[in-house]
């Protein structure tokens, strides 16, 4: 059997485009991944991000999965930090309503975002905070307040709804750690964390204690790749978001720069060193080149699901991306039900 393979979507915005053209590509994109045999469909939150065009996943999530038929839609993820507990409860199980048994909470605790758009978004509620976040969450989630708790009385809505799947979203040891403790599946994004994939996802395997949540450890390694004709026009197609960390780490995010803009940049020493460690987390080549590349990622991390993020400036070519990824990892196209009887 294929191991599952998912899709991460940033909603990217690229030059020359506006964020209304960026959310109708990510629904087309949804809707081919459904066709195509994707396992899992999620949306990342970013604040105060030109490039992205996704602040709230909530609202992102409800509209691919009214889109779409058979892919489980969710967060990938929402920041806890950033958000009430009680409004993330109950946005998720109204969620759960409208598309019973299609919807993922994955969490995360970093911004998602610079420290002052943080900070206006928390109000100096601190990331450490997290683990306790995620504790009243479960508290909301039907797990119940202690007698003597100020929310004891306090019903996320609406009520006698399960809250959706929780999934743990990290890049370090931290996140593998809180994953394991509440027993809960991972996401670890091997697209920032390149180097660490593998004792990250040990860590997790080893410390999960099994919960009313999962019985055993299930872990997803989300991967930054790009499949093209060969991998020289892979490389080219990563160059425009190559650019665009560049300009976010100067603190001038934009749009996503086109080849061009990347290839008529004038580079200088620190660019270029940027520019070399992020292309190195990159998974570049034609189809089969970039499938056994991931293929040989789960087996040494030993993840369940691949999870793949594919950032191009051009919607077509990261529709190719995705297709040609679909047919040399195996997947199985999904035929919509005959409607003739």
């Amino acid at each position: 059997m294929a191991i599952p393979v998912s899709v991460l979507d940033l909603a990217p915005v690229p030059s020359g485009k506006n964020p209304g053209d960026a959310v109708r590509a990510t629904i087309d994109l949804a809707q081919l991944a459904d066709r195509l045999g994707y396992e899992r469909y999620w949306l990342a939150e970013h604040h105060n991000t030109p490039g992205m065009a996704c602040p709230a996943p909530e609202g992102m999530i409800g509209h691919v999965a009214a889109a779409t038929t058979r892919l489980r839609v969710g967060s990938g993820g929402i920041m806890l930090p950033n958000h009430s507990p009680l409004h993330v409860a109950e946005a998720f199980r109204l969620l759960e309503v409208l598309h019973p048994g299609r919807i993922d909470l994955g969490l995360g605790r970093a911004p998602g975002t610079d420290p002052i758009t943080a900070h206006a978004l928390r109000r100096g509620v601190p990331s450490e905070d997290f683990p306790h976040q995620l504790a009243e969450l479960l508290a909301f989630a039907d797990e119940g307040f202690p007698d003597d708790h100020p929310f004891r009385h306090v019903r996320a809505e609406p009520s006698e709804v399960v809250l959706p799947p929780i999934w743990i979203l990290g890049s370090s040891e931290y996140g593998a750690s809180v994953a394991a403790a509440f027993g809960m599946g991972f996401a670890f994004a091997r697209h920032m964390n390149p180097r660490g994939a593998v004792s990250v996802m040990a860590r997790y395997r080893d410390e999960f204690r099994p919960s009313g949540h999962l019985a055993r450890p299930y872990a997803i390694l989300a991967v930054s790749a790009i499949a093209a004709g060969d991998e020289a026009e892979a490389r080219s197609l990563a160059m425009s978001m190559g650019l665009g960390v560049v300009r976010m780490r100067q603190g001038r995010p934009g749009k996503l720069p086109s080849p061009a803009e990347a290839e008529a940049h004038a580079w200088n020493e620190a660019e270029s060193d940027q520019l070399r460690r992020y292309l190195r987390a990159q998974v570049l080549g034609n189809g089969p080149e970039v499938a056994a590349r991931l293929t040989g990622l789960a087996g040494e991390t030993g993840a369940d699901e691949l999870m793949v993020m594919t950032l191009v400036h051009d919607h077509q070519a990261r529709r190719r991306s995705y297709e040609q990824i679909a047919a040399a990892m195996g997947l199985t196209p999904w035929a919509a039900p005959s409607s003739a009887g």
